[in-house]
């Protein structure tokens, strides 16, 4: 038999924070929708690379960085 978990309270979700110590907007955004978007360091989805490509929904995106470490997504 397995137990039961509910409880009264509503389930919260750490919100990142900036240096600062500010909520990012997208953090806000994201615990206000009732989920947590996931985060990547850009260097663990280049890995090494200039540029990588993304699937989504059946198009291909690229995601380049540039010289100025800047980040540029085209479909």
């Amino acid at each position: 038999m397995q137990a039961s978990m509910t409880s009264s309270f509503p389930l919260l979700h750490p919100v990142p924070a900036d240096r600062a110590g500010v909520p990012s907007a997208a953090a806000a955004a994201a615990r206000c929708a009732g989920t947590m978007a996931f985060s990547f360091d850009s260097s663990t989805l280049l890995q090494g690379q200039k540029a990588v490509t993304i699937s989504h929904n059946g198009s291909v995106y690229r995601l380049q960085a540039t010289k100025l470490g800047k980040l540029i997504l085209t479909k």
